[in-house]
C-alpha cells in the first residue's frame, strides 16, 4: 500500500512532463497550419506558404538529435531526473518567448529567423525529454508491466495535442477572425507557463531510478555514452528507428499536415477540423495505455504489427472520407487512424528502451527516437504538402505513408521479442 502513492505521482510525473512538453510543439504545429504562413511568410500563396511554415516544423525535428545527444549524455552520466527537470523548464522558457515574437510586417525577416531559431531549441528540449519520460517509469516499474508503464509518457502527444487543439478551438470561438490573427494566436503559448510550473512541481518530487542509482554504486556508468551507443549498439539504433518511421509519418498526417489540408485545400472550417483531432486525439490517449498493456501479454512485436499493416491500408481510405466534407466521415476517417497509431505507440517506448543496456539506455533511446523523427514526422508535413502540389493528389500522399509503414513491417519481422527479457 506505501508504494501506490509513489507509483501515482510516478505515472503523472511521466505523462505531465511529455504531455505539457507536446501541448508547446502541438501548439506551433497547428498555428503553422492555421496562421504562420501569414504571420510569418505573409509574400507567398496560401500552400507555399503552408510549406515554409512547415519547413521551421521540420526544423523541430531537425534539431531533436541534438537534444538527444546532449540530454541523452547528461541522461546516463547524471541521472534521469536532473535531465527531466531541465528539458522541461527549457521548453517552457521557449515557447512563452514564441508569443512575443513580432511578426514579418513589424520585424521583417528578422521574425521569421527568429521563429526557426526557437523552434530550434524547443526540438533540442524535446529530444532530450521522451527518453528520460519513458526511463522514469520503465526503471521504477514493474518489469513485468514495462509496456504498461512506458505507454504513460506515450500518451504525452495525444494529450499534448488534446489540450492544443481544445485551447485554440475554444480561443477562435470566442474571437473574431481579425482577432485571432491579430493578437489571439499569442495566448496558447502564455498559457503553457502555468502549465510547465505544474509539470516541474510534480517532477521535483520523483526520486532517481533504481536501475541508475545500481550502476552509480556499482561505478559502471558510462564515461562516453554517445559514442558506446554508436560503436555498440548501432543494431539497436537501426531497430528503434526503423520501428518508428511508420508511426510517426501516420500521426503527422493525421494531425498536423490533416489540419492544413481541410482548412485550406477543402476549405471546411477551423472549428470542425479542430473538433475532429480533439475527438481523435481522446481516443488516441485512451487507447494508448491499453495497446501497451496489450503488449506485456501477447508481445511487442504483434500489437505494433498489426497496427502497422491496418495503418497501412487505413492511409488509402483516409484522404477519400476527408475529401467527403461530411463531418461524421471526417471524425471517422481521424479516429481510426489515431487508434491505429495507438496500436503501434503503445508498445512503442518499451521495446525502444529494451534495445539498449541500463549503462547507455537514455543516450540509445534518445538517439532512436530522434534520428528516426527526421525521417519520419519531421518532414512528412512538408513533403506531404509538397507531394499534394506536385501531383494534385492524395494518393501520392497515402502512398508515402504506406512506404514509411513497410519499413516498420520490415523492422518488426526481422527483430527478436524482448519483451519478458530483463533489461539487462
Amino acid at each position: 500500500m506505501a508504494e501506490r502513492p509513489a507509483a501515482g505521482r510516478l505515472a503523472t510525473a511521466s505523462i505531465v512532463g511529455t504531455t505539457l512538453e507536446y501541448y508547446d510543439f502541438a501548439v506551433y504545429n497547428m498555428l503553422a497550419a492555421l496562421v504562420f504562413n501569414r504571420l510569418f511568410f505573409p509574400s507567398f500563396d496560401p500552400l507555399s506558404g503552408t510549406l515554409l511554415a512547415f519547413s521551421t516544423f521540420a526544423v523541430g525535428y531537425l534539431s531533436r538529435p541534438v537534444g538527444g545527444v546532449i540530454f541523452g549524455h547528461l541522461g546516463d552520466r547524471y541521472g534521469r531526473r536532473f535531465v527531466l527537470v531541465a528539458t522541461l523548464l527549457l521548453m517552457g522558457i521557449t515557447t512563452a518567448l514564441m508569443g512575443l515574437l513580432p511578426t514579418y510586417t513589424t520585424a521583417g525577416i528578422a521574425s521569421p529567423i527568429l521563429l526557426v531559431v526557437l523552434r530550434f531549441i524547443q526540438g533540442a528540449a524535446l529530444g532530450g525529454e521522451w527518453a528520460g519520460a519513458v526511463l522514469l517509469s520503465v526503471e521504477h516499474g514493474d518489469p513485468q508491466k514495462r509496456g504498461r508503464n512506458a505507454s504513460w509518457a506515450q500518451m504525452g502527444p495525444s494529450l499534448g495535442t488534446l489540450l492544443a487543439t481544445g485551447s485554440i478551438g475554444l480561443i477562435t470561438l470566442l474571437l473574431s477572425p481579425d482577432e485571432f490573427l491579430a493578437w489571439g494566436w499569442r495566448l496558447p503559448f502564455f498559457a503553457s507557463v502555468v502549465l510547465v510550473a505544474f509539470g516541474l512541481w510534480i517532477r521535483v518530487g520523483v526520486e532517481e531510478t533504481p536501475l541508475f542509482k545500481q550502476i552509480v554504486q556499482q561505478r559502471s556508468k558510462a564515461q562516453a555514452p554517445i559514442s558506446e551507443v554508436v560503436r555498440g549498439h548501432w543494431r539497436s539504433l537501426l531497430v528503434g528507428g526503423g520501428v518508428r518511421i511508420g508511426p510517426d509519418v501516420l500521426y503527422s498526417l493525421s494531425v498536423a499536415f490533416s489540419l492544413s489540408y481541410m482548412t485550406t485545400v477543402l476549405g471546411l472550417s477551423r472549428t470542425l477540423a479542430l473538433t475532429a483531432l480533439s475527438i481523435g486525439g481522446a481516443v488516441n490517449a485512451f487507447t494508448i495505455p491499453l495497446f501497451g498493456a496489450l503488449s506485456d501479454r501477447v508481445g511487442r512485436r504483434v500489437v505494433y504489427g498489426v497496427g502497422a499493416v491496418i495503418g497501412l491500408i487505413w492511409m488509402f481510405a483516409f484522404f477519400p472520407l476527408l475529401a467527403t466534407k461530411q463531418p461524421v466521415l471526417i471524425v471517422l476517417a481521424i479516429v481510426v487512424a489515431l487508434t491505429v497509431h495507438a496500436m503501434m505507440y503503445g508498445p512503442q517506448a518499451a521495446f525502444i528502451a529494451e534495445q539498449f543496456p541500463t549503462r547507455v539506455r537514455y543516450a540509445g533511446a534518445s538517439l532512436a527516437y530522434t534520428l528516426a523523427g527526421i525521417v519520419g514526422g519531421g518532414i512528412a508535413p512538408m513533403l506531404s504538402t509538397a507531394l499534394l502540389q506536385a501531383s494534385g493528389t492524395t494518393v501520392a500522399v497515402s502512398s508515402y505513408a504506406a512506404m514509411a509503414l513497410t519499413i516498420t513491417c520490415i523492422v518488426l519481422f526481422v527483430v527478436r521479442e524482448r519483451a519478458r527479457e530483463p533489461l539487462d
